[in-house]
């Protein structure tokens, strides 16, 4: 896709979504089911993921980890925003990886120590791109990619959160 693809693809959208602000507030959702032992199986969409113990926490290694997941989508999210990104300003990205590291204290997450944290402590997103572009072009890249990207937008803004359970 090139940049008058993805402007053409993209315009009746953005012109809706000025005239109709509301047009553009979307509910995402995913579901699971409970599983055998501690397991819990999401539908994505494409398949079935089931998710399990880490390694760290008693887990055999064989279900996936939500902490995976997390940085899987972040990866994914920020991929495909670098892309759009780059489509849109006409910088030549050959190909590229996309990588996302996360520090853990597994400590807080078994209730060992009250003092460790529960869940990441820093996230780090790289990328190693194969581009025709010069450092400035590159750091609008970086910018426009984590400005647009929902993941990261999302943990780097701590979205408002809340809880149900019924029985």
């Amino acid at each position: 896709m090139d940049r008058d693809q993805l402007r053409t693809l993209q315009a009746p959208l953005k012109e809706r979504y000025q005239a109709e602000p509301d047009a553009a507030l979307v509910t995402l959702s995913a579901s699971g089911e409970l599983g055998e032992g501690i397991a819990c199986s999401v539908q994505t969409g494409r398949a079935l993921a089931e998710a399990g113990l880490h390694p760290a926490t008693g887990g055999d290694g064989s279900l996936l980890c939500s902490g995976d997941m997390l940085l899987e989508a972040l990866v994914a999210c920020a991929g495909v925003t670098l892309r759009a990104v780059s489509t849109s300003l006409g910088v030549a990205v050959r190909s590229g990886r996309v990588r996302a590291e996360g520090d853990l204290d597994f400590r807080g997450t078994l209730g060992v120590d009250r003092e460790a944290p529960v869940g990441f402590s820093a996230i780090r997103l790289s990328f190693e791109l194969d581009a025709d572009a010069d450092e400035a072009q590159l750091e609008t890249l970086k910018r426009l990619t984590e400005r647009y990207c929902v993941v990261y937008q999302t943990l780097a803004g701590g979205p408002a959160l809340s809880t149900a359970l019924s029985a």
